[in-house]
């Protein structure tokens, strides 16, 4: 599990890393001085916020799924937990990446 997130962490560093290199050649009064730090960010911000929300995502459905298959008699409580949890998590990524366009638009 963790060699997985250390692999994905690195490939999503390199595709970053790679997208960048035209913003950093930029020359003129907008260049990358004026543009780098909000670009960035976001961009970052953004990524580590998806990638956490897939991440929670994943566990919940997971263990949901798990302690359904153990136990089916309280598969409406645990399926109804589920929802409750998601939308909670749902909704501080939503928070998260709504900071982030704000970021971006920011001048």
């Amino acid at each position: 599990m963790n060699e997985k997130i250390i692999r994905l962490a690195c490939v999503s560093f390199g595709v970053l890393l790679f997208m960048a290199s035209p913003l950093l050649a930029a020359t003129g009064d907008q260049g990358a001085s004026a543009f780098y730090g909000n670009a960035m960010g976001t961009g970052i911000g953004c990524a580590l916020t998806l990638i956490g929300a897939g991440l929670g995502f994943g566990k919940i459905g997971s263990a949901a799924l798990e302690s359904m298959a153990r136990q089916p008699e309280v598969a409406g409580q645990v399926s109804a937990s589920m929802i409750t949890i998601a939308a909670l998590l749902e909704g501080a990524t939503f928070f998260s990446l709504i900071v982030c366009i704000i970021m971006a638009l920011k001048s």
